[in-house]
């Protein structure tokens, strides 16, 4: 006997009673009712020649039959999903970017554009990773990243993305009171810090203050906890400018006297270069870079 299409919700109510042992539970599972589950029963029943459940006042028992069917129909429908499980996660992959980036860039840059991206590209979806260590490049592993530096990795392909400039900041609550007027009254104060290549020394030298005594106070592993501290007021931050405007614009955080020094790194988003990029990937690449430009 051929199994025809219109078998298949008999036995898909048929599986479930068996199953729980239970036309209401199996009702419930389905969102039917009962009735809808019993009659789909009979009906299976009519049309096999065998009674499949015995009925009884505590509910409903497997004949040997109906053990038998419902071996069978449990396997096949079980098989079905896993099948159906796979091929969604198999297209869910396909249209999951994963992303390595700074926490900092993260927070301050990449998160105010997400919402266009999208917006446009409703059916992407984004891991976005910010752990601290230099992420590898591996299989299972980020299909790009964002990374501060010279440019150049071994194994990347990297596309110039933005520059950054230093300058000092600091609560406009501790600016009012410290009355600082130039660069050079700067080293006098409390000094916050973080872990980049590029740092208060480099920026005095810029400044042209000569034989100032910088004394580091605060020095954090995350750009995104000096400018934090400095809001806090607990000195004079040297931030990057990428990274100081939401602070600069919400009031949060104010410039003081001196130059906005151009770093030596910048950002660029890389991938490996032995592997070609799927088309979800690059269309974050391509709307990365794009975001820049406008």
């Amino acid at each position: 006997m051929a199994l025809r299409a219109d078998w298949l919700p008999a036995l898909t109510a048929f599986e479930s009673a068996a199953r729980h042992q239970n036309f209401a539970h199996a009702a419930e599972e389905l969102h039917l009712t009962a009735s809808a589950v019993s009659h789909h029963v009979r009906k299976l029943e009519s049309r096999l020649g065998v009674v499949l459940f015995q009925r009884h006042a505590r509910g409903v028992s497997l004949t040997a039959e109906g053990r038998q069917l419902a071996d069978a129909a449990g396997t096949a429908l079980a098989d079905v999903d896993g099948v159906l499980r796979s091929l969604r996660g198999a297209r869910e992959a396909h249209d999951r970017v994963r992303i390595t980036t700074l926490h900092s860039l993260t927070y301050t840059w990449l998160l105010p554009r997400l919402a266009a991206f999208t917006s446009a590209n409703p059916g992407i979806r984004l891991n976005v990773d910010t752990e601290i260590a230099l992420t590898r490049f591996d299989e299972g592993g980020p299909d790009l990243g964002i990374r501060h530096g010279p440019g150049h990795w071994p194994g990347l392909t990297s596309h110039f993305l933005m520059d950054e400039a230093l300058f000092p900041v600091v609560s406009p609550a501790y600016a009012r009171q410290a009355c600082i007027e130039t660069a050079a009254d700067i080293a006098r104060h409390p000094l916050i810090a973080d872990h980049a290549r590029q740092g208060w020394h480099d920026w005095f030298r810029g400044a042209h203050v000569h034989g100032a005594k910088v004394e580091e106070r605060y020095t954090f592993s995350d750009t995104t906890d000096a400018m934090k501290a400095a809001a806090a007021g607990l000195g004079i931050a040297l931030a990057r400018s990428r990274i100081a405007v939401p602070y600069l614009e919400s009031g949060e955080l104010v410039r003081l006297p001196g130059p906005a020094l151009p770093a030596r790194w910048g950002y660029y988003v890389v991938y490996p270069a032995h592997r070609r990029l799927r088309p979800a990937a690059q269309g974050f690449v391509d709307w990365l870079l794009e975001s820049v430009r406008a």
